[in-house]
């Protein structure tokens, strides 16, 4: 059996890896764009930033290593069209300039996304950088040592890692986004309110809820970021606008989200059978809404890439959705979410509620001990957990890997109160701040 992979970032690398090792007997060929494989793009702030000094630790395979598993890695080579009716894909490699015809049994799709691109007059001047792949980080550090004035657009979880690592760098940051304020698609007002008061008291100049209307330049090189409310010197300006999946080759041929997200079953089939997606290509079930959304992040493309290669000859393995959950290191603070928001709840018309507490981390006869703020968000009529955050400078992330486990399992509040946690004085409390949001949330 003939498999064609296009596309080999996580869901990618993933599917070739485990369908090397389930199936030797399968042919695999890989068709990827770049000359590497497996980037792990949320580094990118912290290779810019000096903490991971090496970039080859971004990645975790190579083309040599799936050579050597047996696929044909047909690396630097752009995939032009392919007819999912035929099993016919047309590529060309970008070196030799030479286009050929390549047939397949079973197709692959994880050609995962790629950064918005707005339509801003002045976008294509020198120095101003998209952020995805190693080729941008590289791009990002070599510019970043000569200037002195640097604009980040777009206040997600790249956007700010970056601010952050500018700024700590030296440099004069100014961030910017169209939203009142940053993280919003991750954490609610309150949380956000103490990220963005710490970004201002380390000199970030905060330029929220306004539209960048044009780039102005000098000599072909960007020197200002003008926005609906003001106007900003800049000598290298940072994209991290979003990202949109990069599914043009299939499109009006399988079933998608009208953002282009491929859609999937629960055996990361697409709507014709021969046909698999996995990774920020396509949409996946969120099971706090129990619908199809788009979700790109490198937990979700390895999980199905992993699946794809469990599923290849018959559906055997389902894919269980996701929570989104996510996490974030700014200075000194910690924070995760998984699930709704109060805020995202709230905008899809769903009847919530919240419990937020504030408790110290562990016993206030330990020496040090540090405040935790934990919010739980569950439906009105089920009391079914459909989002949590947690912010502190403690490590307390992974009690929202937990709470991810409870949305996963359609827990109620009331469950919550009473789940069984180990107390020792060093790590928390005698009553688990789980317990205590569960508790308190009864009590209202």
């Amino acid at each position: 059996m003939k498999v064609t992979v296009v596309g080999c970032t996580h869901a990618g690398t993933a599917a070739v890896k485990n369908i090397a090792a389930l199936y030797p007997e399968v042919e695999i060929t890989v068709y990827e764009k770049n000359d590497n494989v497996s980037f792990l793009s949320c580094g990118i702030a912290l290779y810019v930033g000096g903490v991971a000094k090496d970039p080859n630790g971004l990645f975790y395979s190579s083309p040599n290593e799936l050579t050597n598993l047996g696929a044909n890695m047909k690396m630097k080579h752009e995939v032009l069209t392919i007819d999912t009716d035929k099993n016919i894909l047309i590529a060309k490699n970008l070196e030799t300039e030479e286009i050929f015809e390549d047939t397949f049994d079973k197709l692959i799709m994880t050609t995962g996304s790629w950064p918005v691109i707005p339509n801003i007059p002045g976008i294509n001047q020198d120095n101003i950088v998209l952020c995805k792949n190693f080729y941008h980080a590289n791009q990002i550090i070599e510019k970043a040592k000569q200037a002195k004035k640097i604009a980040v657009i777009g206040a997600g979880y790249i956007g700010v890692e970056l601010v952050e690592a500018f700024e700590v760098y030296g440099k004069e940051v100014t961030f910017i986004d169209g939203e009142e304020r940053i993280l919003s698609k991750y954490l609610d007002a309150e949380y956000t309110d103490m990220i963005e008061a710490e970004l201002i008291n380390h000199g970030v100049n905060m330029a929220l809820n306004q539209t960048v209307t044009c780039f102005e330049g000098e000599n072909g090189k960007v020197a200002k970021v003008v926005t609906t409310k003001g106007e900003y010197e800049a000598d290298l300006v940072i994209l991290c606008v979003g990202f949109r999946p990069n599914t043009d080759l299939l499109k009006g041929q399988v079933d998608m989200l009208p953002n282009g997200a491929i859609k999937v079953n629960e055996y990361m089939q697409t709507s014709k059978e021969q046909v698999f997606a996995a990774g920020d290509s396509c949409a996946i079930m969120y099971n706090p809404t129990k619908q199809h959304a788009y979700i790109p992040l490198a937990t979700n493309a390895v999980r199905m890439g992993t699946l794809v290669a469990k599923n290849l000859l018959k559906p055997t393995s389902k894919y269980i959705g996701t929570q989104g959950t996510s996490g974030l290191h700014i200075y000194d603070y910690n924070m995760a979410s998984t699930g709704l928001t109060e805020s995202a709840a709230k905008h899809l018309n769903m009847n919530v509620k919240n419990i937020t507490i504030k408790e110290n981390n562990r016993p206030e006869f330990m020496p040090t001990y540090e405040e935790v703020m934990l919010k739980v968000v569950y439906e009105v009529e089920t009391n079914r957990i459909v989002g949590a955050q947690v912010i502190s400078k403690a490590d307390m992330t992974q009690s929202i890997n937990t709470m991810s486990v409870c949305i996963q399992n359609e827990m109620t509040i009331e469950e919550l109160a009473y789940m069984d946690f180990f107390f020792q004085p060093h790590f928390n409390k005698p009553m688990n701040i789980l317990n205590q949001a569960g508790l308190q949330a009864m009590e209202k």
